[in-house]
């Protein structure tokens, strides 16, 4: 139910904006986010945004990405600016039970580069 696009590989310092389109109304989950997983290591939350709207950032991320949420479009972005070789990882969206969707749902991950 969610599909995640726009990673890619970039030089430290660049820029890349992360999508994850769900394919049904983002009204029915709870908060949705993204998380990463580097090679040997566990994954871990990267942004996350609350169905209130709360934000919550990794701290390795923090000032440097920004999370949004577009209902109409039923789509979580991730702008992702002053990469670092350390962000690289598979990005992988999630979206967490609502009051429609009893699941915790994960798309299909997406493959960030940052070269040195």
């Amino acid at each position: 139910q969610l599909q995640a696009s726009g990673g890619g590989l970039v030089q430290t310092g660049g820029s890349l904006r992360l999508s994850c389109a769900a394919s049904v109304n983002i009204f029915g989950f709870g908060a949705m986010g993204w998380y990463r997983q580097a090679p040997g290591k566990q994954r871990e939350l990267v942004a996350r945004i609350s169905v209130g709207g709360r934000i919550t950032y990794a701290d390795s991320v923090k000032g440097r990405f920004t999370i949004s949420r577009d209902r109409v479009k039923s789509t979580v972005d991730l702008q992702m600016s002053s990469l670092k070789p350390e962000d690289t990882a598979v990005y992988y969206c999630n979206a967490e039970r609502g009051a429609v969707f009893s699941g915790n749902y994960w798309g299909q991950g997406t493959q960030v580069t940052v070269s040195s």
